[in-house]
């Protein structure tokens, strides 16, 4: 049995709007590496309130016991809600129902549903922070209205999640929009056969897109070790060496998103996580997807998210209204 009474350690509000609300409400949980994030959400969307605490690294049971004392502190606030919400790294086996795939690796190979429904006494939701995001994005952010939504993770890993009419698309191997363990496509002479990823191949579009595969390419091409908030700093202030690494990042990001485009053909793509904050994404990637798409046009849009970091608690959240087809 998993403990739910450990203690909840660095606890700071984020933001808190007035007492106990009506339901319909919905809690969000977004279980990451280094923060726990939960939140109550109105019917209409509003965050009624947030609270962040850190990751029990390592600790599995810890960090199930976290989760429980931060729904139950803000039950008690607003009252029961109606449905509660996880989005986790990785993904849930359809073969054992256990974690798998997450780089959060102490959670990897858990019963994660069955010891939070045990500590909180009802059923959870679960959907990969990356499906979460795009599910957030596409109810109420920046593809509200589109048909078909593919939302992009460029951050710590490159993840993507596919919602279309509303609905999460997950797929009977729970892993649609798994795109970052796919080739980087048209691969050029000197990308091959690519850097060794953790899941045990090469050449992965993860190891060329996320956040530290951007700074290892940094370092490959330079010696000089800079993340990527460095490396953009870098570019902005005329450093050739760091320019040339985004430019060949953003060649990178074009391909791998036209061949999203060539098999999904979305309405729109929003791209989230750390490394979607650079505005020169959206002025650039149009005319570097363009050449590889199987059209004579480009019509899918190219989007910041409207809510960005909190995308992931609040798509969480809206597994009870907008949950999987």
């Amino acid at each position: 049995m998993i403990p739910v009474s450990a203690p909840v350690l660095n606890q700071r509000s984020v933001a808190t709007v007035g007492p106990a609300q009506p339901a319909p409400v919905h809690i969000g949980v977004d279980l990451g590496g280094t923060k726990i994030e939960a939140a109550v959400l109105a019917a209409d969307g509003r965050f009624l309130a947030r609270r962040r605490i850190a990751t029990p690294r390592g600790d599995y049971a810890a960090s199930i016991a976290a989760i429980a004392a931060l729904v139950t502190q803000l039950e008690c606030e607003f009252g029961p809600v109606e449905g509660i919400g996880v989005g986790t790294p990785g993904a849930i086996s359809p073969v054992n129902g256990r974690l798998r795939n997450a780089n959060s690796v102490w959670l990897n190979q858990r019963p994660l549903r069955q010891d939070l429904e045990q500590a909180l006494g009802r059923a959870v939701r679960l959907a990969n922070d990356a499906d979460c995001f795009a599910l957030s994005e596409a109810t109420d952010g920046a593809g509200a209205g589109a048909h078909s939504v593919f939302g992009v993770i460029l951050g710590t890993g490159t993840g993507g999640g596919i919602v279309v009419a509303g609905r999460l698309l997950q797929g009977p191997n729970a892993i649609a929009g798994e795109w970052g363990h796919n080739p980087l496509p048209w691969p050029q002479p000197a990308e091959l056969p690519g850097p060794p990823c953790y899941c045990g191949r090469q050449g992965c579009i993860e190891t060329f897109l996320s956040g530290p595969g951007l700074a290892a390419d940094m370092r490959r091409a330079t010696g000089r070790d800079l993340d990527p908030r460095a490396i953009a700093a870098a570019a902005a202030a005329g450093d050739s060496a760091a320019e040339a690494a985004l430019v060949r990042y953003e060649d990178r990001l074009g391909r791998a998103l036209a061949a999203v485009i060539n098999l999904l053909d979305p309405t729109v793509i929003v791209l989230g996580g750390g490394i979607s904050n650079l505005a020169r994404l959206y002025r650039h990637l149009p005319d570097l997807i363009r050449p590889w798409v199987f059209s004579d046009a480009l019509a899918t849009r190219i989007c910041p998210p409207r809510f960005g970091d909190s995308s992931g608690v609040r798509g969480a959240a809206w597994l009870w209204r907008r949950g999987p087809a």
